[in-house]
């Protein structure tokens, strides 16, 4: 049953690191082209650096998305860490300061999907979650409409570990950014795959988001009871989008489960991440002939979810997201 806006709220659209099919993601050219491009929020990943200042990065191993690697001055920093019992090799934000990092410029994290964004790498900073925020003002002012950001604790239990908690620093910044109460100045959701993240970070009052994977350990919490023990401490579930459609055998978008449904009971709102426009991340049956980087029928998938009721969705093209979410809406009949 499609939703009618005139009597529930609209789809959100969260703009996964940005428009990051359009910039290289995580920088401040990509949050904002995702608001102007029609999402409600800008989603960031955040990570802390050796001064304890929080910055905007997929994960603490920076190597893969700047150019530290090419920078002489910092070869020394390349180190091998565990994290979530897996090792790897590379250059980790908690070993730079917040200046060393203001030197590095992003690069494009799947260039060969798209070449386009690689051809920015080195043009755009690391920004800061002040930045971000900053950002999101300014544009909430510009477009009229709320801008919200959407953070996430980014493997907090190793921070923990560090010495670099992230919760007091990112509490302690929505506090002196009005963000905190119960009229925040724009829309916050807070996210985590980590629940005792969530915990520290109920004290703000702010909508906390139990980001889930595919791995078993989530399994539990896509079931009924695991939902309602998720509403203990959260007031929505990000789950990966395969636990709301799976593919069938083949690659093709099979039917719903009961999900959203049993999430919709226990009371959560339900945010699946993420959507991406390029055949080489859909459904084997929404794909157009072409090269794995050209668009498939990315329409066709963001109408399965919204028929399945969910309350937003994460996405790479937030103008893709949008456009699909005016049409389905409020189809215009074609003349």
């Amino acid at each position: 049953m499609r939703r009618n806006k005139k009597t529930e709220l609209p789809i959100t659209i969260i703009s996964h690191r940005g428009a990051s099919g359009h910039r290289p993601e995580h920088t401040l050219a990509s949050y904002e082209l995702g608001a102007r491009h029609g999402g409600d929020f800008i989603e960031m990943d955040l990570v802390a650096t050796k001064d304890g200042q929080l910055i905007c990065r997929h994960e603490q191993e920076i190597g893969e998305t700047t150019d530290v690697a090419d920078r002489p001055e910092f070869a020394d920093r390349r180190t091998t860490r565990t994290i979530d019992g897996r090792e790897v090799e590379g250059f980790y934000a908690q070993d730079f300061t917040l200046a060393e990092i203001k030197t590095l410029r992003a690069r494009e994290r799947m260039a060969e999907v798209r070449p386009e964004n690689a051809v920015m790498d080195g043009t755009y900073e690391i920004p800061t979650l002040q930045e971000v925020i900053e950002l999101a003002f300014s544009l909430t002012k510009e477009l009229g409409r709320p801008i919200g950001i959407y953070p996430e604790t980014k493997h907090p239990a190793h921070h923990v570990e560090q010495g670099l908690d992230l919760e007091p620093p990112l509490i302690a910044a929505l506090r002196e950014a009005e963000l905190v109460g119960e009229e925040p100045k724009v829309p916050v959701f807070l996210q985590s795959f980590e629940a005792e993240s969530l915990r520290k970070l109920a004290e703000t009052g702010l909508p906390l988001v139990y980001l889930m994977g595919t791995e078993d350990e989530w399994l539990h919490y896509t079931t009924p009871d695991g939902l309602a023990e998720v509403a203990a401490f959260a007031h929505a579930i990000g789950p990966h989008k395969s636990l709301v459609i799976p593919t069938n055998e083949d690659g093709s978008l099979g039917e719903p489960t009961d999900l959203v449904k049993d999430a919709h009971e226990a009371g959560l709102v339900v945010h699946p991440y993420t959507f991406r426009s390029e055949n080489h991340f859909l459904p084997t049956d929404l794909r157009s002939d072409g090269d794995p980087k050209d668009y498939g029928g990315f329409a066709a998938e963001y109408e399965a979810f919204f028929d399945a009721g969910v309350d937003g969705v994460f996405s790479d093209f937030s103008r893709h997201a949008f456009l699909c979410r005016e049409h389905y809406l409020d189809p215009q009949p074609v003349e």
